[in-house]
């Protein structure tokens, strides 16, 4: 069954599945060049930091930073190296906020892929309700085997197209976010773990009391 021919069969609910299926796949792609993007480069850039933080380079690692400010941790860690002179609880908070900031960013279209998911199935079964009511309506039981027959017909394919193609729709999409989740926590973790090692390396430079220990203006 071509394109036109499904179209036709699955009755009018296929035009908002098709454009949930659009902005569904391009949502998708955002999000794959997002995490992509994010998995290549991040944790070699966050590690080359910390390792020049903890030989005292600050100036190579606030530069270093501030050359990949596109990725979520150089934001945090930036936000954190950037103040004046901060004591250790303050140095912490800040981490703390940029990384509350971020996970917006981390999160970005998942309400969306929920909604896609959620109203696909919903759409589906509305036509499989508008191609049962047709059935129904063209179904007169003296005219067996009549020319009534090919709408009773149609009714049924209409049920049956629109149902198959909004799951299709919902279990695509899932697959998707779930995957998205997963990424999106695996990062939660991640900005935890450096988190922490730049939060202690910072507090042992302040216990120093070395007064270079984070901005460098």
């Amino acid at each position: 069954m071509g394109i036109q021919n499904l179209f036709a069969a699955g009755g009018v609910v296929m035009w908002p599945l098709l454009a949930f299926s659009v902005l569904g796949v391009a949502l998708i792609i955002e999000r794959i060049r997002f995490w992509v993007r994010i998995n290549k480069r991040q944790n070699r850039v966050v590690r080359d930091v910390l390792n020049l933080y903890r030989l005292d380079n600050v100036v190579g690692a606030m530069d270093k930073l501030q050359k990949n400010a596109d990725l979520p941790l150089a934001r945090i860690f930036l936000a954190a190296l950037e103040l004046e002179e901060p004591n250790p609880e303050e140095f912490r908070l800040a981490l703390e906020s940029e990384s509350q900031a971020e996970i917006p960013v981390l999160k970005r279209f998942q309400n969306i892929f929920e909604t896609i998911i959620s109203l696909a199935p919903l759409l589906g079964l509305l036509g499989t309700v508008l191609g049962l009511i047709a059935s129904f309506a063209s179904l007169n039981l003296g005219d067996v085997g009549g020319s009534k027959t090919a709408s009773v017909t149609a009714g049924i394919s209409e049920a049956l197209v629109s149902t198959a193609s909004g799951l299709i729709v919902a279990i695509f999409i899932l697959l998707f976010a779930n995957t998205f989740r997963g990424l999106y926590q695996r990062q939660i973790a991640l900005i935890q773990e450096y988190g922490g090692q730049l939060e202690l390396l910072y507090r042992r430079r302040y216990e120093r009391g070395e007064k270079t220990y984070a901005s460098t203006r």
